[in-house]
């Protein structure tokens, strides 16, 4: 799914855990994708406490949670605060510690390594932009549903407006000189997904959309086609 510039950006890509790392500990980013598209980064809402534009997603998480790409932990204690059994998975060291400062339960892994009760999750989720871990939604998409118990759902963040991106990415430092922004900076695959897209690549990945959320965020939610 990756085009020709992409695949030869990806050849230089890095370990995509410790791109977030600076962001996470408070340098402000913006991520900038290899067609020139710049994307903001709400890293201020993935170090706040959940709040009602989370409710939505939040509300449909009935039963044991796995959170890929948790960051510093808010729907994870969200969820826990609820009543519900949550687990996140991050593979940057900042975002684990700071969930760790919170209470939260987490798992400093990556979301294609072997993870505890797979087949037995109620939910996974993929908030906050990480439909693109891995930079390949199809792949992504259908790693969760095998992590999936019978009946079990996907909740899943798209990006507004957007229809289907892949490619590789880089995350710019707005603390640093224009040039350190972009020599300093290692390129990863990423992929964006919006709902111009969203039933194609769920179809694609054998799950199909039974419920959406439109508003300034949108959600849908996935089950086993």
């Amino acid at each position: 799914m990756t085009d020709p510039v992409a695949a030869e950006l990806l050849t230089a890509a890095t370990d995509t855990g410790t791109v977030f790392d600076a962001a996470l500990a408070g340098r402000r980013h913006r991520l900038v994708r290899h067609d020139g598209v710049v994307l903001p980064l709400a890293v201020q809402r993935w170090h706040d406490d959940a709040d009602t534009d989370d409710d939505w997603l939040l509300g449909r998480c009935s039963g044991p949670t796995l959170d890929l790409g948790c960051g510093p932990g808010r729907l994870v204690v969200a969820l826990a605060d609820r009543g519900v059994a949550a687990l996140g998975v991050d593979v940057s060291v900042q975002a684990v510690q700071r969930c760790l400062e919170r209470g939260a339960a987490v798992l400093h892994r990556d979301a294609f390594e072997r993870l505890p009760g797979e087949g037995r999750w109620q939910h996974v989720v993929l908030a906050d932009g990480n439909i693109g871990i891995g930079g390949d939604p199809v792949t992504l998409l259908r790693r969760c549903r095998a992590l999936l118990a019978d009946g079990g759902t996907i909740l899943l963040e798209l990006e507004p407006d957007a229809a289907l991106w892949c490619g590789s990415a880089y995350l710019e430092c707005l603390d640093d000189t224009p040039v350190d922004a972009v020599t300093d900076a290692p390129w990863f695959p990423w992929a964006v997904l919006g709902p111009h897209a969203v039933d194609e690549v769920a179809t694609e990945a054998g799950l199909a959309v039974v419920a959406r959320a439109d508003g300034p965020r949108v959600f849908v939610e996935l089950a086993r086609a």
